[in-house]
């Protein structure tokens, strides 16, 4: 007796949109990459320019500035760890990454929060697509970018930015959405123009909400280093991911700490931001 095949596989129907893709937006493709090499490029070249002992020279001093001299020690001992462990080359890359992958998200992110915190059609759109993206595991982004985008550090970016949208965006959606009335209207009433509430009420009062958005956005990429060491990214998850494979214990524990000192570092930067615009401050 014939049995009832209920087998799904989705494949069947993705392939030839994926074909599609690739047969006649393949210079589209092509183009994002070149920019995101391009840019992806032009931060690792910065960074590695000066000589490893400057750079961090150079973050300490914006630590104190932008934060706390303790941070700025702080970050003087990870990045420290980074250059004697042997991983600063990886260590750069891996910030290089991240770094392009956070501006990308919040330039997309942003945007779309504004939007939808003032707009109850969009805010109705985006909730939901917001809930899915979340809940979807992070290496499943993977998949399709490497599908159109190949092997390297295109499909990484591009996976890191998709995954780190959400967090940035619902805490945009919420800053603008607890904007005191009050305020917006005091600026009404007092003849400033859409922009001069926008740059001079809006964004320092939602300063605090948006700076946790962005931190969280940083933690998130983090995250997707080691995955995107998979896919030929390179930088400390290319590191993780050869010690795997040697079974090289030693590097792997060197570039897993090294990640670890790089999300600290960078966790601790963004937080020193957020105390330094805390509301009693902005007050």
């Amino acid at each position: 007796m014939n049995t009832l095949d209920l087998h799904f596989s989705p494949g069947r129907y993705l392939a030839p949109v994926v074909d599609w893709l690739n047969q006649h937006l393949h210079p589209v493709f092509v183009a994002i990459s070149q920019m995101i090499e391009a840019v992806l490029g032009a931060v690792q070249a910065v960074l590695l320019a000066p000589p490893p002992l400057m750079l961090i020279a150079i973050v300490v001093a914006l630590a104190y500035v932008l934060a706390h001299w303790r941070i700025a020690i702080f970050a003087a001992v990870m990045l420290l760890f980074c250059l004697f462990s042997g991983l600063w080359l990886a260590s750069m890359q891996t910030i290089a990454l991240v770094s392009v992958a956070v501006l990308i998200s919040v330039a997309v992110a942003f945007p779309l929060g504004v939007l939808a915190a003032r707009v109850k059609r969009v805010d109705a759109w985006v909730s939901p697509l917001l809930n899915v993206m979340q809940t979807v595991p992070p290496w499943v982004y993977l998949i399709p970018a490497v599908m159109l985008f190949s092997l390297g550090r295109v499909p990484a970016i591009i996976a890191t930015v998709v995954y780190g949208i959400p967090p940035m965006l619902r805490l945009t959606t919420l800053a603008f959405k607890q904007l005191p009335k009050d305020l917006l209207e005091l600026g009404q009433a007092s003849g400033a123009s859409p922009r001069d509430i926008l740059f001079k009420i809006e964004l320092p009062t939602a300063a605090p909400t948006l700076l946790v958005g962005l931190n969280q956005c940083i933690l998130l990429s983090l995250a997707m280093v080691v995955l995107a060491g998979l896919v030929g990214a390179g930088g400390l998850g290319a590191e993780v991911t050869r010690g795997l494979t040697r079974m090289e214990m030693g590097l792997g524990l060197r570039a897993g700490l090294a990640i670890v000192a790089v999300a600290l570092l960078l966790d601790r930067l963004s937080r020193g931001a957020l105390q330094r615009h805390s509301p009693r401050q902005l007050a």
